[in-house]
């Protein structure tokens, strides 16, 4: 390993400044031997100074005479090294370095032995200072102790979530991704296929409160939902008798309600119920392509070995809503049966929520956001991990967002977005957070359990296909030009013709 300079002035042994002979890069890693240790630190500030030309020089033909006596040479180079711990424990040393230990360029044997472990490992990338060294992250501690990918637009989120699914396919394992602008639905991988999966539910299996979110009956409206539970029920129990045909649902709902109506006309309440009937017959009118009496449940749809994708594309906040939360409801509830009755989804799952932030908001309830906040608590003892995408983080649930162990965040421009990552994040230093808004496109932080340190990190190049990315704009009003030009010309000659 090669000297580039020397632990100067005083050190703790969580800090030291250096001074060098040559310009190191900003967070590469550095490797300092005393105490009998060899000691992993990276550099996290540098600056270059000159004695001769100091900041109290104020006329430009001083820095001229001196340029031209001294050369290029007259300049001094210093830093400050964050330790990490000792190479092989990552154990904190007790005692700081003493004043001139040796700061060597951490070689790539070194590096790969802390970032490089391939078993039981995920590749995401390289090391945006050494890209000889692949970062693989831990799928075990990914999966259990859940992930959030953190991002402005364009700044790679999608390509990382599909490097990602990558991965886990390699590994032979399940990832459920809901889609929120059918990014993924059409999505080539090398090791595996997506299994795509259009949103089709059974009513017959909602919960009562998903039935009212897509009937836009408020938790406020009491008297409303007094008298959809009453219908509900009622049905539900014509149908168990055999009295009425289960295809036949939502006809026997509205003629329930439509008897209800019979029977409160001379009370007050005949008003209440002829809007639950209005809003019945709406909901079918908006959502009926979404209700389906023959869907099929929802664990059988889930393969292992697939990435399977929830096509989201075509449906408002609402209905996305629903979606969401019938199946993360369904998944838990299958998943702890098979822990303790052997019956349901009987592999691990990955679940991905795109547009977290719509799902999970930190200002207002959804029933997506209840199951999220379910699975973050208890979805690592039964085997389901959840990744939180977003691009919005401050707009993001804060416990959901706590509950997330690990993270990868791309590139954050707002200072509210990156602070409020920060108070979410136990691992995310000052110094670290500094970096964010200088990471360039694909380049990301990555901390957590699921690194042994946190990493700045070029996430991989996702070598498939995906539907997104951004519309050239320019080629598109070419395209459409061309066209109609073609078809005005055609116009023309009939008209000529005629």
């Amino acid at each position: 390993m090669k000297t580039i300079g020397y632990v100067i002035g005083e050190a703790s042994p969580s800090y030291a400044s250096f001074i060098s002979k040559t310009i190191p890069k900003l967070g590469e890693y550095v490797v300092l031997e005393y105490d009998n240790k060899k000691v992993l630190g990276i550099v996290r500030s540098v600056i270059m100074g000159s004695i001769s030309l100091s900041e109290d020089i104020h006329d430009p033909a001083i820095v001229e005479k001196i340029r031209s006596l001294e050369g290029k040479r007259d300049h001094y180079i210093k830093g400050i090294i964050k330790i990490l711990g000792d190479v092989n424990s990552f154990e904190i040393p007790r005692t700081p370095p003493p004043p001139a230990t040796e700061v060597k360029r951490a070689d790539s044997y070194t590096l790969q032995q802390v970032f490089s472990k391939k078993e039981k490992g995920l590749r995401i990338g390289v090391l945006a200072s050494n890209p000889e060294v692949p970062v693989y992250i831990d799928v075990n501690r990914m999966v259990s102790r859940h992930l959030a990918i953190l991002a402005i637009t364009g700044a790679g989120k999608s390509n990382t979530v599909a490097v990602i699914s990558e991965g886990l396919l390699k590994l032979g394992g399940a990832a459920l991704i809901f889609d929120m602008h059918s990014e993924y639905i059409d999505a080539r991988f090398k090791n595996g296929e997506v299994n795509p999966i259009y949103p089709r539910l059974n009513p017959l299996n909602l919960h009562v409160s998903e039935l009212l979110r897509l009937m836009n009956i408020d938790s406020k409206a009491y008297k409303q939902e007094y008298y959809f539970r009453k219908a509900l029920n009622k049905t539900i129990q014509l149908i168990n008798k055999g009295q009425v045909d289960r295809d036949q649902f939502f006809v026997a709902l509205e003629k329930v309600l439509s008897k209800f109506i019979k029977s409160e006309e001379k009370r007050k309440d005949v008003g209440t119920i002829l809007s639950v009937r209005n809003k019945l017959e709406a909901l079918l009118d908006k959502y009926g392509s979404l209700m389906d009496l023959k869907a099929p449940p929802v664990v059988s749809q889930i393969k292992l070995g697939y990435v399977n994708v929830v096509d989201l594309g075509s449906l408002d906040e609402e209905a996305c809503d629903v979606v969401v939360s019938h199946f993360l409801r369904t998944l838990l509830y299958s998943r702890k049966s098979y822990k303790s009755r052997g019956k349901g989804l009987p592999f691990p799952l990955f679940i991905v929520i795109e547009e977290a932030h719509i799902l999970a908001p930190k200002d207002r309830t959804t029933l997506a956001k209840y199951w999220i906040s379910r699975i973050a608590r208890e979805g690592r003892k039964f085997g389901l991990g959840l990744c939180l995408v977003s691009q919005r983080p401050k707009a993001l649930d804060p416990d959901t967002l706590s509950q997330a162990n690990n993270m990868i965040v791309l590139r954050l421009v707002e200072p509210s977005d990156q602070r409020y990552v920060q108070q979410a994040s136990e691992t995310l230093s000052e110094d670290l957070l500094e970096q964010l808004s200088s990471l360039n496109i694909g380049e990301a932080i990555i901390l957590g359990l699921m690194v042994r340190i946190p990493a700045i990190v070029k996430i991989d190049k996702f070598e498939g296909k995906l539907s997104g990315g951004d519309i050239d704009i320019v080629g598109e009003w070419k395209k459409c030009s061309d066209r109609f030009l073609e078809v005005e010309k055609m116009y023309n000659d009939v008209v000529e013709d005629w």
